[in-house]
């Protein structure tokens, strides 16, 4: 070997000392660089020896051709290359096995050497305190362990998610990746898809937070945690379960639809009136009405917080209670009621106890109606929730499963049907003068729409890069409020409806008495600028996509 040097670094008959100096200037990094990459691939869990191997193995033959080659430029050019080559391969694989927070040679790394961002993002991350299903705080892991990076993808997961304003985040399985979809106001919207090397710790890591088993993947399973922030902290239930694509998981963030007002719902002036008169009457029937995930929940309690509930006793029956009603009894039925009673009777039994106020959600069995309608006789007041597409449909479904006209609507207050909107943001939406086609096509007044609003199209810096909106993140929108199809009950009304023969008869009863239906009121609300023509089109083809081809059915 030292013969081999020699010859290598000899050359005209006589050894240079200035190449012999460059040689070992390069040749020490490369055995540092030997003792790094196994370090290293060890903590990252890369094949360690694989890779050493790889780095050390071609280095050493780059060397032994430097020594061959006559020309010490040619070698010593050989050389770098080998090593720079078989460093940026390992780093590049090497990269793809941690999070961004730790890869290395990147253009991150690089800005965050020049301004201590590292130490930054280690702030951030202390600031952001994961609490267990247990109530466990969760310490910060010691940096490159797995811990580590399952609490680093979990913290840039919802750091995202959070500052989006998302309200559900869903993983769906592919044979590549995760695909990654966060609701936003309502609206779906795509997210880059996660990687299975970044899934192996993030999906773990969730799991142990929300107390459930990381290794079932079959069975369904649900748990909740917490994340604690300066300016507040939120809660999120996680929801898996198994398909044939493979396993399926839900994050739901725990919305606070039991704090919200009667005046916050978003009923126009007139309805808020008429509804908040139900506070001071003495018995009677009021149906909250709407398609799937219209709000109908958060209307529903939103009329038992308008009750004054130390005058008032209040009880609620429900399969799946969306929040937690401060001083008001919440009766869940579950599937253990299932062996020994039904709805129903439980329903029966919580009006035996004497409350003056009963809430009843998701009633949807002949029983249940009765037993709710019996109540109103007994000089309570009570709110049901039934799914339906507007007004008339709730009626008719109503008196169905009452099975007496009569009987259905001689206590009847109300219906209300509704829909939820998203709402322009008021920083970045832009007004513009309306098309007179697209004014006869929705039937909207040229007068009354002189100037309509629609969400901001995105603004471009000199480089290029979008500015984006602070206040929606670049949606356009922010927040949701509801348009309701709503009508109060009198004597007149009640005998028209008792008289009519089919639902068509009682529409006609019903616009006679001034009903305006969901598209109307939402033509109003983008008449006053709260939402778009665009939004109102999209809610209003995602509900008609929904429904059944059904035959109108006998009042």
């Amino acid at each position: 070997m030292p013969d081999l040097l020699l010859a290598g670094i000899e050359y005209s008959g006589y050894i240079s000392i200035v190449k012999f100096v460059v040689f070992l200037i390069l040749f020490l990094p490369w055995l540092a660089l030997v003792d790094w990459v196994h370090t290293d691939a060890v903590q990252v869990e890369a094949k360690a020896t694989f890779w050493t191997a790889v780095v050390f193995g071609a280095v050493a033959i780059a060397v032994l051709i430097w020594m061959i080659v006559p020309v010490f430029i040619v070698g010593m050019v050989i050389y770098i290359i080998a090593l720079a080559g078989t460093s940026a391969s390992y780093v590049r694989h090497r990269n793809t096995l941690v999070m961004d927070f730790d890869r290395i040679l990147t253009a991150e790394h690089f800005k965050g050497l020049l301004s201590g961002n590292k130490e930054n993002k280690l702030d951030a991350l202390k600031s952001f305190r994961f609490i267990t299903a247990n109530g466990n705080e969760v310490p910060l892991p010691e940096p490159r362990t797995p811990d580590f990076f399952g609490y680093k993808a979990t913290y840039d997961l919802f750091s995202d998610a959070m500052w989006r304003r998302a309200s559900r985040i869903m993983f769906y399985l592919t044979h590549e990746n995760y695909t990654i979809t966060y609701s936003i106001d309502g609206a779906a919207i795509k997210q880059p898809a996660l990687g299975m090397e970044k899934a192996k710790y993030l999906i773990p890591f969730i799991k142990n937070l929300a107390d459930l088993n990381p290794k079932e993947k079959r069975k369904p399973q649900k748990g909740t945690f917490s994340i604690h922030q300066e300016q507040g902290g939120s809660d999120w239930e996680v929801s898996t379960a198994g398909s044939t694509a493979g396993e399926q998981i839900q994050i739901k963030r725990v919305t606070k639809e039991a704090a919200l007002r009667l005046v916050d719902v978003g009923l126009n002036a007139d309805q808020y009136e008429q509804l908040n008169r139900i506070r001071d009457l003495k018995q009677g029937l009021f149906i909250i009405s709407g398609p799937k995930k219209s709000g109908v929940t958060t209307t529903f309690y939103a009329l038992l917080r308008n009750h004054d509930a130390f005058l008032n006793s209040i009880n609620t029956l429900e399969r799946q209670p969306a929040g937690k009603l401060t001083n008001i009894t919440q009766n869940i039925f579950t599937l253990s009621d299932t062996g020994v009673t039904t709805y129903a009777k439980k329903l029966q039994s919580i009006v035996r106890m004497g409350p003056t106020i009963v809430g009843v959600a998701d009633c949807t069995d002949s029983e249940t109606a009765q037993v709710a309608c019996r109540a109103t006789k007994d000089g309570k007041i009570v709110y049901v929730t039934l799914e339906a597409d507007n007004v008339t449909k709730a009626l008719g479904k109503w008196i169905k499963l009452v099975g007496d006209k009569n009987t259905a609507i001689e206590t009847l207050l109300g219906i209300s049907c509704q829909q939820l909107l998203r709402n322009l943001c008021d920083k970045c939406k832009q007004g513009y003068e309306p098309n007179q086609e697209i004014l006869r096509k929705f039937n909207i007044p040229a007068e009354k729409a002189k100037l309509l609003y629609r969400a901001g199209k995105v603004q471009y810096e000199k480089h290029n890069k979008p500015i984006i909106c602070e206040n929606c993140q670049g949606t356009g929108f922010v927040g949701r409020s509801g348009i309701f199809e709503f009508i109060a009950m009198n004597n007149e009304l009640r005998s028209a409806i008792k008289q009519s023969k089919s639902l068509s008869d009682i529409t006609t009863h019903l616009r006679r008495a001034k009903m305006l239906y969901l598209q109307e009121q939402a033509l109003n609300k983008v008449i006053n600028g709260t939402t778009s023509i665009n939004e109102m089109v999209r809610a209003f083809s995602q509900s008609e996509s929904q429904k059944a081809k059904k035959p109108e059915p006998k009042a």
